[in-house]
């Protein structure tokens, strides 16, 4: 696919998706939308991916909706942009607009090298780990702009940072720094700007070389699956994966590797 907003590339088993309009601060856009889903489907349908990065290019992640597109959106479109073809073999909950990243059977990190604002929070709450540079700065913007917690986000956000932070982030709007960011839960990790894309890239080849991708991607949907389970569902679901598990060839191979001290050979079953 030719992406216009965009950057795709793939190296050492890491798939990188940059959002790639840098005199923007990369702001969000349909084409962008449209460009984003693609690469994440790509990026989840290629055995020569084991983890995906999502950054932006320049001196920001997304500072939010591009303000030009919003003048004249026509509120019908939010409804239409819902409309994705469904798969069966996904929970109906990650099949929203932008909430298909949990259903990514991949780890996806946020590598978010700036200003992370509005529906660039959606995003970056959506990955499933968020590292930053130390002079981000993050805000919810919505009720600055007559707008409210959109996308998920009302239940998104309480899950990563507790139900009193996420009232605070969203009713204020205001701008949070990179260390409270990191004390709130908000984000996983903080880098100085210039160890940023060095460390996280460290991080993802450490997930691709050493990491079981068919015991990953189980333990990527029982955490999602866990706000929809009782205790009981949850371990009856663990005890049917583990069996599974015991029979497929990553888990021999990981026991070999540990037993013959030398780097696995997984190949996701």
């Amino acid at each position: 696919m030719n992406y216009q907003h965009i950057l795709y590339e793939v190296s050492d088993k890491i798939a990188t998706i940059t959002l790639n309009r840098p005199d923007r601060m990369n702001a969000w856009t349909a084409i962008m939308e449209r460009d984003v889903r693609h690469a994440m489907e790509t990026a989840a349908a290629d055995d020569n991916v084991r983890v995906i990065v999502l950054t932006g290019a320049g001196r920001a992640f997304c500072a939010g909706a591009d303000m030009e597109g919003l003048k004249g959106i026509d509120p019908n479109e939010i409804r239409r942009g819902e409309n994705m073809p469904f798969d069966m073999n996904r929970r109906a909950d990650w099949q929203t607009r932008y909430a298909y990243y949990p259903a990514i059977p991949k780890p996806v990190i946020g590598m978010l090298n700036g200003a992370t604002a509005g529906i660039g929070l959606v995003h970056a709450l959506y990955c499933d780990l968020r590292f930053a540079a130390d002079n981000t700065v993050f805000t919810t913007a919505f009720s600055r702009r007559g707008l409210i917690a959109e996308h998920g986000i009302s239940w998104m956000l309480p899950r990563i940072v507790g139900h009193a932070n996420a009232l605070d982030l969203l009713m204020s709007s205001r701008r949070v720094s990179s260390e409270e960011a990191l004390r709130i839960g908000l984000v996983n990790r903080l880098y100085a700007p210039d160890q940023l894309r060095e460390q996280t890239y460290a991080y993802a080849r450490d997930l691709a070389d050493f990491v079981s991708p068919s015991a990953i991607s189980v333990i990527k949907r029982q955490l999602y699956d866990v706000p929809f389970q009782t205790l009981a569902e949850a371990t009856i679901d663990a005890n049917r994966e583990m069996q599974i598990a015991l029979k497929g060839s990553d888990f021999r191979e990981g026991v070999a590797s540990f037993m013959e001290k030398r780097p696995p050979r997984f190949t996701g079953r």
